[in-house]
């Protein structure tokens, strides 16, 4: 972490996740594409969850932002002490977080699909969808927190093939599922839950057997208050800043079922699209994350801002070639991937294509806003993830849906992308005067 040279250990950090990460993102989209040939109630079903999906997801990975940063920052500073009751810690937020989800998803589901359409088809799919996911997220919560355990250290090829393990048993058992066996929307939730609990099961070997540098106590084990504290402190704007996206899948999904539920199952598969897209950038930042803590602890300020600027460089030209696919290839991702209707293609080509252009300013955004986590300024990241998506994107879309125009809704993103950028160049110049430059005058 600390003599590497940055741009090697970049790469052979992020590499790992950024593949594991793009597995992942398929097997979401082959849910969505097997979903989308048993009917488009079945896809909206799916599309309608995700707000739900994507919260487990968002507490789960916010959380292990948290126990990332602590555990690096501790291991570079030499302090095992602290970096074992990180780990144990980390396992027990785990714990709880899941506990949560399962009481709210056992009783609540068919409540939630039941306020946003009226379709029994849809309700019926979602709930059933919704409650096997949360019910057995046991799965997840574990699965990830692991993962990043096995990031913190550097063993981010053992955390790719947990990742990649459950996203393979997911895409074998989906069709099966599906339709041999015949159990529609519930047999995707079912295949997605199972590869979660194997991949969980061998992540949690994995650091019994591997991952030496730290242990996670179990007998004995009491929770530490600071240590959650500590966790929490930079882990709680995360979670917010990725829970803010439920809200606002939940808020478009209000805004464009107004209009029809073929452009919520568009946003939906924008959303399955993208994560193509997206994951290597967050693939990115979870190799980068403790690369900047570690070297933060360590006092070498040239390495966590040669750290920043690769992620933001390497970022952009993901992001460039998504926009690229998006504006050439709309067409036929939805035509070949989604069995799209000419309703759909109608609504879908025009959807992706504008909603693209935001594209070519979020990479860079995201790897600030993750440097912003690494050196303890997770409520900058915050408040850029609150004024792009809740402060701008929502009443933008709600007050360019009031034209009755549809294809306006879709420039919400490019506009709140574009306020969401200002920000963080002012927030950018901030954690340098305060952190990084003061790195240099004592040295």
């Amino acid at each position: 972490m600390g003599v590497l040279p940055v741009n090697r250990l970049l790469l052979s950090m992020s590499v790992p996740i950024m593949i594991s990460m793009l597995v992942s993102a398929l097997y979401n989209i082959v849910d969505s594409v097997y979903v989308s040939r048993v009917s488009e109630d079945a896809l909206n079903a799916v599309s309608l969850a995700f707000p739900v999906q994507n919260l487990m997801i968002a507490v789960s990975t916010g959380t292990g932002v948290g126990i990332n940063a602590l555990l690096s920052k501790s291991l570079g500073e030499k302090n095992f002490e602290r970096a074992n009751r990180a780990a144990s810690n980390g396992v027990f937020l785990a714990v709880c977080s899941y506990a949560v989800f399962a009481l709210l998803g056992g009783f609540f589901s068919r409540f939630y699909f039941a306020v946003q359409t009226d379709v029994e088809a849809i309700v019926s799919g979602g709930a059933a969808y919704t409650s096997i996911c949360t019910v057995f997220s046991f799965g997840l919560f574990i699965q990830i927190t692991f993962e990043r355990l096995l990031q913190s250290t550097g063993k981010t090829l053992y955390s790719m093939f947990t990742q990649t393990l459950g996203a393979i048993i997911n895409i074998v058992l989906d069709p099966i599922l599906i339709f041999t066996c015949g159990m529609g929307v519930t047999g995707a939730a079912v295949a997605t839950v199972i590869g979660q609990i194997i991949a969980a099961a061998v992540s949690v070997i994995l650091n019994t057997k591997r991952n030496r540098e730290i242990t996670v106590a179990v007998r004995g084990f009491r929770p530490d208050g600071a240590t959650i504290g500590r966790i929490y402190s930079v882990g709680i704007p995360s979670i917010i800043m990725a829970s803010i996206g439920s809200v606002m899948t939940f808020g478009l999904n209000q805004i464009l079922i107004a209009f029809n539920t073929t452009a919520t199952a568009v946003l939906g598969i924008y959303f399955k699209l993208q994560s193509f897209i997206f994951m290597p950038i967050f693939g990115l930042n979870n190799g980068m994350v403790p690369i900047i803590a570690y070297n933060f602890g360590a006092r070498k300020p040239d390495r966590m801002l040669k750290a920043i600027k690769l992620g933001a460089v390497y970022a952009t030209i993901i992001m460039a070639v998504g926009f690229a696919i998006f504006q050439l290839a709309s067409g036929f991702l939805l035509s070949v991937l989604f069995d799209a209707s000419e309703a759909m293609l109608a609504i879908g080509v025009p959807a992706l294509r504008t909603i693209s252009i935001s594209f070519l300013l979020a990479g860079a955004c995201i790897i600030c806003s993750s440097a912003f986590q690494a050196l303890g300024h997770g409520l900058l990241s915050l408040i850029s993830s609150v004024v792009r998506q809740l402060v701008v994107l929502l009443p933008a879309a709600w007050l360019l849906s009031l034209s009755g125009r549809l294809e306006l809704v879709w420039w919400a993103f490019p506009l709140s992308e574009l306020f969401s950028t200002t920000l963080t160049v002012m927030f950018l110049i901030y954690v340098y005067k305060k952190e990084i430059r003061p790195l240099y005058e004592v040295r």
